[in-house]
């Protein structure tokens, strides 16, 4: 399965195909897994001064709120 995500404005929107022909498809509600993988991937653009560091501070509430509403 292949993911990509796009920043619109201060959202983060996930999308999501199972093989590179068919249309990518939105996903609603993302796992904690792929949060998690968006965090390092911004926190590796931040280091290369490429995002801001508020963008890393956003993701990791979102990861904070859904670990929270899983317990």
């Amino acid at each position: 399965m292949e993911i990509y995500v796009e920043q619109m404005g201060d959202r983060w929107i996930f999308h999501s195909r199972s093989r590179r022909p068919d249309p990518w498809q939105v996903v609603a509600d993302p796992p904690l897994e792929d949060w998690q993988e968006l965090l390092d991937a911004v926190e590796r653009r931040i280091g290369r001064q490429l995002l801001k560091p508020i963008e890393a501070d956003r993701i990791r509430k979102i990861i904070e709120m859904r670990g929270q509403a899983g317990k």
